[in-house]
């Protein structure tokens, strides 16, 4: 017997983050474990992978913490039951011509970004930690669009907040434009998942041995895709063909170090949650962050790595 799963992606097109899934669907391990996957991107149309999953429009997603922890917090029935990534992957981005050193120097500056609540608090967060005035930096709106470093060159904005440091800055690189990186996890006090993988309440509830395979398999596909990059490079060629193979086997190489906490995959860590939850609290995205593990299906383990 074969099941249909259907998986939403994070992004709008698919990246070497999604490497395991591709890798173990291209080898056959899904199907013989009787799941047939689909893996699709998202209609901006319609919302993120969180809203896909909440509409019943797919059976699995891949989506950020934070974004998980506020539908929880209204009462969505969607739960995590994997940690894809063990670390934060966004940067503040900035060229070396602009004279910014320190992120305290933001303030004044034009730093273009999607301005969500988080998004605004992080920025504001860095800048204040820093030293800087946080009131004094110009936020520039640019939704959902990463800005490129020619973009930076071209005067659009001084900095900019967003760009993950395994992806959108591999893609602008220039050699004639050098640039200054801050990786946001390094600055905040406290770390955080990037994404987590998670399927609604009611497919957990039903048919948790399902999940479990999938999970499995998923877990095989990631360390698959970290010990044979050149297989996967080219796999994900065909998957993304209009992005440069260097540029995809360079992020695969980035990413890959962040998909497993020691040797382990999916690993969900209270230490990675609960602080992030409370500072969300503290810049008033949630309201009762000491819920955050009604967010995540696996509570046994949670409890268990909480406890070593």
């Amino acid at each position: 017997m074969t099941t249909s799963i259907s998986l939403a992606l994070e992004y709008f097109h698919p990246w070497p983050n999604s490497a395991g899934f591709y890798l173990a669907r291209h080898h056959g391990w899904y199907a013989e474990a009787g799941i047939d996957l689909q893996i699709r991107t998202v209609d901006p149309g319609i919302g993120d992978s969180l809203e896909h999953l909440g509409r019943r429009l797919v059976d699995i997603a891949v989506f950020p913490t934070n974004r998980l922890l506020v539908r929880t917090e209204r009462g969505e029935p969607l739960k995590a039951i994997a940690a894809v990534n063990q670390r934060g992957l966004e940067t503040i981005r900035t060229l070396a011509s602009s004279g910014i050193s320190s992120l305290a120097e933001l303030a004044g500056k034009r730093v273009a970004l999607n301005p969500t609540p988080r998004g605004v608090a992080i920025v504001r967060d860095l800048v204040s930690r820093a030293g800087g005035d946080p009131d004094a930096v110009i936020l520039v709106d640019v939704g959902a669009r990463e800005l490129t470093s020619a973009d930076l060159a071209a005067g659009a904005a001084d900095a900019t907040f967003g760009s993950y440091w395994a992806w959108d800055i591999l893609l602008s690189e220039h050699p004639d434009r050098p640039e200054r990186i801050w990786r946001v996890d390094e600055e905040l006090p406290f770390g955080y998942h990037s994404y987590l993988l998670g399927a609604h309440a009611e497919l957990i509830d039903r048919n948790s041995l399902l999940l479990e395979d999938f999970r499995a398999i998923s877990e095989r596909g990631f360390r698959y895709a970290t010990q044979h990059p050149e297989e996967t490079t080219q796999l994900l060629g065909d998957v993304m063909p209009y992005f440069p193979p260097d540029v995809i086997a360079r992020s695969l190489d980035a990413i890959a170090g962040t998909w497993f906490f020691g040797n382990d995959w999916g690993t969900v860590r209270p230490e990675l949650i609960e602080p992030y939850a409370h500072w969300l609290a503290g810049h008033g995205i949630l309201t009762a962050p000491e819920r955050w593990r009604a967010a995540f299906a696996n509570i046994s383990a949670v409890t268990e790595i909480q406890a070593r």
